[in-house]
């Protein structure tokens, strides 16, 4: 079968850097389960990207489908022939359609009865016919945050499209989208070329094409030229480039030809905070920071050039100036905000409102102090660590109206700038940390309040905005959560479980929702809802700790509000199941589980049954079992119960063998149904191992 390679471009006015990498992952994926669903082979896939274009080349295409032969199935056997074994009109019709003949007819078997058949040959179509029909559906179906119409069209798009390549081996596929007729042409960077069209004769060629016309299509290697470039920048000086991995990979997204390029701003404002300096850089201009050999934030800077590097000592002098602009607004709203206390700005938070349900901001903070107590009480925490406690929560979105983050340029540095503006007013330092910390984690892979204060008024912070936001009937769905609910409630249990902190989940909903009655029509509505999603995410961090499903599902029964308890249980049982005994152990433990799993009602079993040695030995061996169990469940000793419960097995097993528990007698069967049920309650204080899966088995 020949084959040949396919390019597809849609040139675009320059798109946004967070619309491109999944536009060109959907790309993709709609080209391949097209060719898949038309059952066009093809050898590989190569996917280009730039903000002004996406791109797919497919190599190796079947230039023509497979002919294949098809079975058709027609009405039964009894309505296909006359008496006189003539064809029926519905059997001539469907052999018409089907493009067969009498001869061809054979039987097949339906539910109904037999069916007349025919296999027919389909001939393959071509390739080029397939794409053409299916380019502009693939093209219509990519996803976009936000998209647009232009001129008198109707399609909508990320950006307006400028121009349609679509290349078929040197061939071109004719396909029109609302005046724009697909081409053998692109065109180059902006920057360096004067709209010139940029022809492309072979699809084979594009990534050639493209690079001479100063476009690099590749992103993997356009990423990869610009860590290389910032890595060289500086080489054999005492400097370094710090490479932010967010960073890089929206630079990578805004430029197609790059150029690393140094810079300089004036010394004066490396007196601001650091994070001031690097997020004008990084945020507002995606320009890199420099450090020097210590670790120290230098006042050079470096961007990425998409124009021609001959005039990157222009370029560079119009960044500055930029850059420079912008830290003299940094520094001014810094220097107005000192001259003010932090504990200044409290009483303006009146005027900000948090959500309209919820009150202001100050209504908020309030909230926080109060919930944040409750957890000190609970952890038992000092009397000085409490002042320090009230003292964060009070100031802990002070910093919202000041005029550095209220201007809306520095957002971002919520908390940090609280923190820098604590220590100008001589706050304790912890309580400055933790008006920093409580913002943490911002994500899955952020770093974690360190101090217990900033982990307390974390934790106050995000169970009140859970609480409140759905206490006020506004639920987070699988693709709404416009409050960020499911991030603050990730953050709960990372911050409970790396601090150890003896916080009862359930204890901790209580508290938020009595505080929160005053806001909300219906007292603890939606409580249960706000119940199962912790737990939900209290499942979701066994998973990230490395613990598997099974394991998660017996320890979750017992009691998941106590976090910290709930991971040494569900620890000490993983490591106990990679042993032999262990298994053995699940495997009678089963056994007693499924016999009595129909029986509702349980009493105490009566000795003055028992008639085998293996019932008093399984019995006697219990209620020693049971006493040892207990102590250790005090001090939460989990790897010893195991080890207890790991001996015990073989007592269980020797029941199994020499008693039968299901005998006709009821009384008798009652009773050892009874022991049965003891073992198994005594087993899940700690885990209910039924629902461990051993290796090779489903159940």
């Amino acid at each position: 079968m020949k084959s040949d390679d396919f390019l597809f471009e849609v040139g675009i006015e320059e798109i946004p850097a967070g619309y491109i990498s999944n536009a060109a992952a959907k790309l993709q994926e709609g080209f391949r389960s097209y060719l898949q669903e038309n059952k066009l082979e093809f050898e590989d896939f190569v996917k280009f990207s730039t903000p002004r274009r996406l791109a797919i080349l497919i190599t190796g295409l079947q230039t023509r489908q497979q002919d294949e032969v098809v079975e058709k199935v027609g009405p039964l056997k009894s309505l296909s022939y006359t008496a006189d074994n003539q064809l029926t009109r519905a059997a001539a019709g469907f052999l018409q359609n089907a493009g067969g003949c009498r001869e061809d007819i054979y039987l097949v078997p339906s539910s109904r009865g037999e069916k007349i058949a025919v296999k027919v040959k389909k001939k393959g179509r071509e390739a080029t016919e397939i794409l053409q029909e299916g380019i502009l559906n693939i093209l219509k179906s990519l996803p976009f945050p936000k998209t647009m119409h232009w001129g008198d069209t109707k399609f909508l798009f990320a950006r307006p499209i400028r121009w349609l390549l679509i290349l078929f081996g040197d061939k071109v596929i004719d396909v029109e989208l609302d005046g724009i007729r697909s081409g053998n042409y692109s065109f180059g960077n902006r920057f360096f070329d004067r709209g010139e069209k940029i022809f492309i004769n072979y699809a084979a060629s594009y990534r050639e094409n493209l690079l001479s016309a100063r476009v690099l299509a590749s992103r993997g290697e356009r990423k990869d030229i610009i860590i290389q470039q910032l890595q060289n920048l500086y080489q054999g000086e005492s400097r370094n480039v710090i490479i932010n991995d967010n960073l890089l990979e929206e630079v990578t997204d805004l430029v197609e030809y790059p150029t690393a390029v140094n810079a300089r701003f004036k010394e004066k404002f490396l007196e601001l905070p650091d994070l001031i300096v690097t997020s004008t850089l990084s945020q507002h201009q995606k320009y890199f920071a420099v450090t020097d050999g210590e670790g120290k934030l230098t006042n050079d800077f470096v961007f990425i050039s998409n124009g021609d590097p001959s005039f990157s000592d222009l370029i560079r002098t119009g960044n500055e100036r930029v850059v420079e602009a912008r830290l003299e607004d940094a520094e001014f709203y810094y220097r107005e905000d000192l001259k003010t206390p932090l504990a200044d700005f409290v009483d303006k938070l009146k005027d900000v409102t948090f959500q309209e349900n919820l009150g202001t901001l100050h209504d908020k903070m309030k909230r926080i102090s109060k919930i944040a107590l409750k957890i000190g009480n609970e952890i038992g925490i000092s009397a000085s660590e409490k002042e320090k406690i009230k003292r964060a929560a009070y100031l802990c979105k002070a910093d919202l109206v000041t005029l550095m983050l209220g201007e809306k340029e520095f957002t971002k540095l919520q908390g940090y700038i609280g923190m820098q503006y604590a220590r100008a007013s001589a706050e304790d330092e912890e309580v400055a940390l933790a008006i920093y910390e409580h913002y943490l984690p911002r994500g899955v892979d952020d770093e974690l309040p360190r101090t217990v204060t900033g982990a307390v008024i974390a934790i106050a912070d995000r169970i009140d905005t859970i609480c409140g936001i759905c206490g006020s009937d506004m639920l987070p769905t699988g693709s709404n959560d416009p409050f960020a609910l499911r991030r603050a409630a990730n953050g709960i249990v990372l911050i409970i479980a790396h601090h150890a902190l003896n916080i009862n989940l359930l204890h901790l909903i209580d508290s938020a929702y009595e505080i929160l009655a005053d806001k909300l029509v219906t007292p603890y509505n939606n409580k249960d809802f706000v119940i199962n999603f912790l737990k939900q995410r209290v499942n979701w961090l066994l998973k990230e700790k490395g613990i598997d499903y099974d394991v998660i599902e017996s320890v979750m029964h017992i009691d998941y509000s106590d976090l910290v308890d709930l991971l040494r249980r569900a620890r000490d049982l993983q490591d106990f199941k990679q042993r032999d005994d262990f298994n053995r152990l699940v495997i009678g433990f089963k056994r007693v589980s499924n016999i009595i799993a129909a029986e509702k009602e349980f009493s105490l079993p009566d000795i003055s049954l028992f008639q085998e040695p293996a019932e008093f030995d399984l019995y006697h061996g219990y209620e020693k079992l049971g006493g040892e169990v207990d102590k250790l469940l005090k001090s939460k000793n989990y790897h010893k119960i195991m080890e207890l419960l790991v001996g015990f097995g073989p007592v269980i097993d020797k029941f199994f063998d020499d008693v039968l528990v299901n005998v006709e007698n009821e009384k008798l069967r009652k009773n050892r149904y009874f022991l049965l049920a003891q073992i198994r309650s005594l087993f899940r204080k700690t885990a209910d191992i039924a629902k461990i899966v051993l290796a090779g088995k489903n159940s």
